[in-house]
């Protein structure tokens, strides 16, 4: 695929604008392993906590040394890049005192033109507190992540969760009485045990507490993770037998559409329902391919012509900042011909989908024949110069992925 120079115009024509830039943190600790997780995370003693927080400010502080240094070449535009968003990811950030995510805050303010509108805090349930809750909005968090999971103590348990169905409440409660008022809710449909009945008093829960954003996510199966692996072994171990069939997984995400639609979240990304306004404002630049810097071990950055990553390795991401370094593990240059797949993998993600026109204009290409296979089946639908994904197919979203990709 040819594409020709009014790529590089509307590159300089975004390269002219300000950029308002999303910083990533990432805290690979855990208090412990879920069956399911497939994350390069952590269990340490909490003693390791304050020195790694050290090298995460010490990264952000000198971030132009050490991409310098690890030959990460950033656009003139980051000169005057403004932070407005932050997410401490993870992980599970919340085991940290406010005191050491202040500290990160704090660096990042220092170091970008700051005017942060939402900072993101990824929280467990159970390490909720009143003190900790209040010292949170004293840091300037103002939206918490929250991995419910599941409402089912014996879903909870099987997947090795550390919460219950009553730390969701007490924790809801403790947020809303410190004055959080933008709450984010993550489900995952496919978890040992789940069935049809469970998975609808799950949804049901999540009504009653009302949060502002919910995340559905369809259990991952694959050899990273103890549960995924001990699957595609046929074995028995974490309740391996007990996981809902696929066909299952795909009825479960379509009565949670159907139950969200119905309660008034609006369905924006294939994964994520919202309260009118009160969509994640940092991961919808991952989606609408804006720039983001990551910081941490294992932490991931976009500068809109490069994308690289942080070894994952703690201990060895920790080293490394103390010796003046960053543990860079691939730098990866954008081709135009990545950026368009982007586009189009990225912008069908959202359900208000693409607009076909513009990406054919900036891009200089015609893409009406890769569409018409997928339209001809049903897999999407247009609206005038709008290509979405039809509503009643978001739950094999992968296969038009896969096909749209050839």
């Amino acid at each position: 695929m040819i594409l020709n120079r009014k790529t590089a115009e509307a590159g300089d024509d975004h390269a002219r604008r300000d950029l308002r830039l999303g910083v990533y943190v990432q805290v690979p600790f855990c208090q412990t392993k879920c069956t399911y997780c497939n994350f390069h995370t952590g269990v340490v003693a909490a003693g390791r906590f304050a020195p790694y927080v050290e090298a995460v400010c010490r990264e952000i502080r000198g971030w132009r040394e050490f991409y310098r240094g690890a030959g990460v070449g950033l656009p003139a535009r980051f000169e005057k890049a403004v932070a407005d968003t932050v997410y401490f990811g993870g992980g599970t950030p919340s085991l940290l005192e406010a005191e050491l995510l202040g500290r990160m805050i704090e660096a990042i303010r220092e170091t970008f033109a700051s005017g942060l509108s939402e900072v993101t805090l990824e929280a467990d349930p159970e390490t909720v507190t009143a003190e900790k809750a209040a010292a949170w909005v004293g840091t300037g968090i103002n939206r918490v992540s929250f991995g419910v999971q599941s409402f089912s103590d014996r879903e909870l348990a099987a997947a090795g969760r550390m919460h219950r169905r009553a730390d969701i409440y007490r924790a809801a409660e403790i947020l809303r009485d410190v004055g959080i008022r933008n709450v984010s809710f993550d489900l995952i449909a496919g978890l040992p045990w789940q069935t049809a009945e469970s998975w609808r008093e799950s949804l049901e829960e999540l009504g009653r507490l009302g949060p502002e954003h919910v995340s559905v996510y369809l259990l991952e199966v694959d050899e990273g993770s103890r549960l995924g692996l001990e699957i595609l072994q046929n074995g028995t171990r974490y309740s391996a037998g007990a996981v809902p069939s696929d066909d299952a997984m795909a009825e479960f995400y379509g009565t949670a559409c159907a139950f969200l639609g119905e309660r008034g979240y609006h369905h924006y990304e294939i994964s994520n329902w919202s309260r009118p306004g009160f969509e994640s404002r940092h991961n919808l630049k991952y989606w609408r391919r804006e720039a983001y810097l990551g910081f941490g071990a294992g932490a991931h950055s976009f500068s809109g012509e490069q994308r690289w990553a942080n070894a994952h390795d703690a201990a060895g991401y920790l080293g490394a900042i103390e010796a003046r370094r960053l543990p860079v593990e691939q730098v990866e240059s954008v081709t135009r011909e990545s950026a368009l797949e982007e586009e189009l993998f990225l912008g069908l993600r959202q359900l208000d989908g693409i607009d076909l026109a513009r990406i054919e204009r900036e891009y200089g290409v015609s893409l009406a024949d890769r569409f018409e296979g997928l339209e001809s089946t049903g897999l999407i639908e247009r609206d005038g110069r709008i290509v979405r994904l039809a509503p009643a197919r978001l739950s094999v979203s992968n296969e038009v992925f896969v096909e749209l990709m050839k």
